[in-house]
């Protein structure tokens, strides 16, 4: 077990990426990289972590902000839940340990959104305490190394993997082993077709032994993807000599909680736009509207359980729109939409279709 502790941090010296969060020790920056990089690959995370620590540097000026502000600058991350927890647990840290992070996994864990992981992650990179960290990449290190079949997402398999990690932690630098075997995972013993042969695990490396590196390491639990038809309205009209939308806040208990996106009618099944007349809120639109245009294509965009098929219809609006305006919908000035956080797929669709305000703004 030693010499595979030290086979691996010896790769890691030689082969560890320049990354900012391991220039410190800093339980702020690592708990920000870390949540960051839960989900999302280093290289889409690094530009999040170094504009988020620059915006807010310390857990005190985080803990201040407002929730649109950190849902603006986490745009585009996805999972907009770990942004929510950031911001709670910041002014946990704040209110109820006097802004000075805690020390011990029990009271990492109180603090909104960190779990078993972060809890470790931080603990041994920031305060060396001898525990290990388990992500996706220690899992296949471990189960490829050993050979383990146990499936990596059962309580039983779960606790089987932790014995091993904790049997191969160096306890003398936990922090920088823990990160060692997460680079290793990342960068040599990669999911798909990795090179086995400049592996320097190989020799006691048991499924590269029984030809089994792509078989490891085993899940039983398939996700089940929900597949749901969104149609989106995108009413445009003139108020004041400045050109208008509406945007929908999204509430509690569905995808994208507090971001912002288009009025929409969901429905079971794709629906043509005079299948969607009978509904209430298309009712609404037909009151104010000069024009309702279809844009060409069904768009997918698939999160990790549910596939989204959606539909864009443009709105002309007639003198009036504003009625519309409620406690879920809000009246947005064109030049105003870049303040508002909102889902990838939406702020792509704005992106891609500048053109929009064209007519609104010639009237």
């Amino acid at each position: 077990m030693i010499d595979l502790s030290l086979q691996i941090l010896n790769w890691y010296n030689q082969n560890k990426r320049d990354l900012p969060w391991r220039d410190t020790s800093d339980p702020y920056k690592i708990w920000i990289s870390e949540v960051i990089l839960q989900q999302t690959r280093v290289e889409q995370g690094l530009s999040y972590y170094l504009r988020f620590v620059q915006r807010w540097p310390d857990v005190e000026q985080l803990a201040t902000a407002s929730e649109q502000e950190v849902l603006k600058m986490w745009q585009g991350l996805g999972y907009y839940s770990r942004a929510r927890n950031l911001l709670a647990a910041a002014k946990q840290v704040l209110h109820d340990y006097n802004g000075v992070f805690p020390k011990t996994i029990a009271e990492l864990q109180k603090l909104k959104g960190i779990g078993e992981y972060t809890a470790a992650a931080i603990a041994s990179i920031a305060f060396e305490k001898p525990v290990p960290v388990i992500d996706g990449n220690v899992y296949r290190v471990i189960s490829r190394i050993f050979d383990v079949e146990n499936p990596i997402d059962t309580p039983q398999g779960k606790k089987h993997f932790k014995a091993l990690a904790d049997s191969l932690l160096d306890k003398k630098c936990p922090g920088n082993f823990n990160q060692a075997l997460m680079e290793f995972g990342a960068l040599q013993c990669i999911p798909k077709s990795p090179d086995c042969e400049i592996c320097p695990l190989q020799s006691i490396c048991l499924a590269f032994e029984r030809k089994k590196v792509d078989q490891l390491p085993v899940k039983v639990n398939k996700i089940k993807v929900r597949k749901r038809f969104l149609n989106y309205f995108v009413l445009i009209g003139q108020l004041e000599s400045q050109c208008f939308t509406f945007l929908r806040h999204r509430k509690a208990g569905d995808v994208w909680q507090g971001l912002y996106d288009f009025p929409c009618i969901e429905t079971s099944e794709k629906k043509e736009l005079h299948e969607l007349e009978n509904e209430a809120f298309f009712q609404n639109i037909k009151a104010i509207a000069q024009e309702v245009k279809p844009l060409p294509g069904l768009r997918k965009h698939v999160l990790t359980h549910q596939q989204l098929m959606v539909s864009f219809y443009v709105v002309k609006c007639k003198s009036g729109f504003e009625v519309l305006k409620n406690n879920s919908l809000s009246l947005v000035s064109q030049t105003e939409l870049v303040n508002y956080p909102m889902p990838r797929l939406i702020d792509r669709f704005l992106q891609d279709n500048e053109s929009l305000f064209d007519n609104c703004n010639k009237n």
